[in-house]
C-alpha cells in the first residue's frame, strides 16, 4: 500500500474562501490529529477546504454536490492566472450596484463562474453561500469590499491542487472509495434528529436526518475496510448515539455566524475518529 507523510511547511496555505463551518480554527488548534502517515486523502464536503491546504496531501480527492463550489476549485487549480486577472475586473468595478448587479447573473461554469463566485464569497454578508428555491444565489452585500486580498497566492494553491482529483459528487460515493489507509476528512452539515424538524439547507439541496444515517453508515463501512477517519458533526446526543462505536470528543470554538458580534460565543462540535 501507498503510503504518504505529512509535509510540515513553515508558509501554511490560506483558504481563498470563506465559508460557513470552515475548519481553519480546526487546524490551528488540532491539526496534530491528523495520522502522520496515510494513502489518499478524501474529503466528501469540500467548503473552504482548510483541511486539504493545511495537510497538503501528495494524492486527494476532492469532492462537493455545489457544482459552482466544485468549478471554482477546478479553475484555481487549472486556470489561475487568468482567473486572478477576472477578479481585479471586479474589484476595479466593485460597488453596491455593482455587486447586485453580478448576484442577479446566472451562476456558470469556466473562468467567469468561478471569478463570480469568489467575487460574491468575498463581499457578500460573512462569506454566507445561500440560494432560493429556483437556485439563485440572495445574500446581501456585506461589509467587506477587497476582492483580491494580501493572502492570496493561487500559484501555491493551483500547485497543491494539481495532486487532487475534484469533482460534484454525493459524499456517499466518495467515500465508497476510500480503501485501507486511506484518511477520510468528513465535515457535514450539522443536522441533528430534533433540529429544523431533521433537516438543514446544504447549498441548494435538504440535507436530512435521513443523510446523516446514510452517512454514518457509510462512516462504518469505510471503517469496516480499514480507512482512516476524522469527522467533526453536531455535539448533539443524537448524533452521539449514531457514532457510539467510534472515539468521541468535543471541541470547544468561537462561533462568528450570528449577525451581531455580542450574540456570537463559544459553542463545542463533535469529533468522530477511529484513530487510536
Amino acid at each position: 500500500m501507498s503510503r504518504s507523510q505529512i509535509a510540515v511547511n513553515e508558509t501554511r496555505l490560506v483558504p481563498f474562501l470563506k465559508w460557513a463551518g470552515g475548519k481553519r480554527w480546526f487546524v490551528a488548534n488540532h491539526g496534530d490529529l491528523f495520522p502522520r502517515a496515510y494513502g489518499r486523502y478524501i474529503e466528501p464536503f469540500l467548503g473552504s477546504a482548510a483541511v486539504f491546504f493545511f495537510l497538503q496531501p501528495p494524492k486527494a480527492i476532492l469532492t462537493d454536490v455545489n457544482d459552482e463550489l466544485i468549478n471554482a476549485y477546478t479553475v484555481i487549480r487549472d486556470h489561475w492566472q487568468p482567473l486572478g486577472k477576472a477578479l481585479a475586473r471586479h474589484q476595479a468595478l466593485h460597488n453596491d450596484e455593482y455587486y447586485y448587479a453580478v448576484r442577479a447573473t446566472p451562476a456558470c461554469s469556466g473562468i467567469d463562474g468561478a471569478a463570480r463566485f469568489i467575487y460574491l464569497n468575498r463581499t457578500c454578508w460573512n462569506g454566507l453561500y445561500r440560494v432560493n428555491q429556483r437556485g439563485e444565489f440572495n445574500v446581501p452585500r456585506g461589509t467587506k469590499n477587497s476582492v483580491l486580498l494580501d493572502s492570496d497566492d493561487f500559484e501555491r494553491l493551483s500547485s497543491t491542487l494539481k495532486s487532487a482529483k475534484i469533482k460534484a459528487a454525493d459524499f456517499e460515493d466518495s467515500i465508497e472509495m476510500a480503501k485501507r489507509g486511506d484518511l477520510l476528512f468528513v465535515d457535514p452539515p450539522y443536522t441533528t434528529m430534533h433540529n429544523h424538524n431533521g433537516f438543514i439547507k446544504y447549498n441548494d439541496k435538504i440535507f436530512s436526518w435521513d443523510d446523516q444515517i446514510r452517512l454514518r453508515d457509510a462512516i462504518v463501512r469505510a471503517d469496516a475496510r480499514g480507512a482512516l477517519i476524522v469527522m467533526t458533526n453536531a455535539n448533539h446526543k443524537s448524533l452521539r448515539e449514531i457514532y457510539s462505536g467510534f472515539n468521541l470528543r468535543s471541541l470547544s470554538r468561537q462561533s462568528v455566524l450570528a449577525g451581531v458580534a455580542n450574540a456570537r460565543g463559544e459553542t463545542e462540535e463533535l469529533l468522530v475518529t477511529n484513530l487510536g
